[in-house]
């Protein structure tokens, strides 16, 4: 009971903030997202009532399965992006773009806390430098995909945008493996080939693999019916059902056999969109049905925020320093790459910008970091904590207004408006 109240707790606190944020017309994520700090841990939580939002983290773990079905559908809806129409046209410039912009936000991060190291001996250390620099690479496509449908963004920049965010996840596990890699090297003083160059390479094979075969036997589930209804429900149930499966671990030997759900879900979402004549109008009966399930995503993100990373002055100033230089990074990067492959001067303008939000894959490499460092690994998941919450608060509210600003998002004509207060009129009439 206490479960099921929570979650009803939580969806309504969430679609009640976007009404109480509605006049500063903020994203609705950044409404869930304060919604979930609201009745988490460190505000009503505090009361330590059982239901009554989280009186504790375990509380807010224990609905873990919502966040990974949540990213499922969010994966797939990013890999419907992939169409090889769509990709013939922006498929060179999303790769660069997207390789480059991840590397030089490393880049950025390694160097400013090199020099923070060389200020501030024994603050942090090169292992923790490296790992950051690869946490840096990562992405949020939740937060990002969430703007694009709320405000039902359109044009070259969102086109180019979703490929990107998607591609940021396999270059971030790459980046990740090798330089965390690296870090326990360095830390052990052992060389381990196989976990910085193997491992990583296996994980992305194999997620791709499980994600193209589960996109293809969905494709021919779906010949089977003939209700759109059925092949809804067959949809979400493949996509549970491909969740699933993306959390199974072996090992064959030294290598580590793992699959990235990301990975896996984006992939079935790619295949099925190219393969199957119907899949837009699934997707799009999809999304309806997934909106509930995102909006309670996002509570529940902003519920599991570490407020307490406040309390260390050194884990703030340097989680500054990586906020700065990640976002310089970034910027940079989808500036410079954007104008060699010959983009249009708003999306080399205003791309890097919607590339700043960050938290579900970051959020799963501290959690590697702090699991097998020990407390210098609890010192990277600080960090990281502390710049996700950030970025989860400012990063939705700069995604729309670059999307704006670029022409992406069209403000309401004066004819959608007047036909909307007509409704309204008319169904108050009614009423009375």
């Amino acid at each position: 009971m206490s479960t099921l109240l929570s979650v009803s707790i939580a969806l309504l606190a969430g679609l009640l903030m976007t009404r109480v944020f509605k006049p500063l017309k903020l994203p609705a994520v950044t409404a869930y997202l304060i919604a979930g700090i609201l009745i988490g841990p460190y505000c009503v939580g505090q009361l330590g009532i059982e239901g009554l939002g989280f009186n504790s983290h375990h509380a807010v773990n224990a609905l873990s399965l919502v966040a990974d079905v949540a990213l499922g559908f969010i994966a797939f809806s990013i890999g419907n992006e992939f169409r090889v129409s769509d990709l013939k046209k922006t498929g060179k410039q999303a790769c660069i773009i997207g390789i480059f912009q991840a590397l030089v936000a490393t880049l950025f991060v390694d160097i400013a806390l090199f020099v923070v190291y060389l200020i501030l001996p024994g603050k942090i250390s090169v292992p923790q430098i490296l790992t950051l620099g690869a946490i840096a690479t990562a992405t949020a496509p939740a937060a990002t995909l969430m703007v694009v449908r709320q405000y039902k963004a359109k044009g070259p920049l969102t086109n180019l945008l979703l490929p990107i965010v998607a591609l940021d996840d396999a270059v971030g596990l790459v980046v990740f493996a090798v330089c965390f890699g690296i870090a326990k090297t360095l830390i052990a003083g052992t060389v381990d080939l196989v976990s910085i160059i193997v491992n990583p390479l296996v994980e992305i094979v194999c997620s791709l693999t499980l994600g193209a075969i589960m996109g293809w036997i969905l494709t021919q589930l779906e010949k089977l019916f003939n209700s759109n209804t059925n092949r809804l429900n067959m949809t979400i149930a493949f996509v549970f059902l491909t969740v699933a499966l993306s959390m199974l671990k072996f090992e064959i030997g030294s290598i580590h056999v793992g699959f990235s759900s990301l990975l896996v879900c984006m992939m079935l979402g790619t295949v099925f969109c190219n393969i199957c004549p119907l899949s837009h109008d699934l997707m799009e009966k999809s999304d309806k049905w997934t909106s509930p399930l995102f909006a309670l995503f996002f509570v529940i993100s902003g519920a599991e925020l570490e407020l307490g990373v406040f309390s260390d002055i050194y884990i703030v100033l340097i989680g500054i320093i990586y906020i700065l230089f990640r976002s310089f990074g970034k910027y940079f990067g989808s500036f410079v790459s954007a104008k060699a492959v010959k983009c249009d001067k708003n999306i080399c303008k205003y791309l890097g910008i919607t590339l700043l939000p960050q938290a579900g894959v970051a959020l799963g490499m501290c959690t590697i970091a702090a699991e097998t460092l020990g407390a210098e690994g609890n010192m990277i998941r600080n960090i990281t904590l502390f710049a996700v919450l950030v970025y989860e608060l400012v990063g939705p509210l700069m995604t729309r207004s670059a999307l704006t600003a670029a022409g992406d998002i069209k403000p309401m004509s004066e004819e959608v408006k007047q036909r909307r207060q007509t409704k309204l009129e008319m169904a108050k009439n009614r009423n009375d």
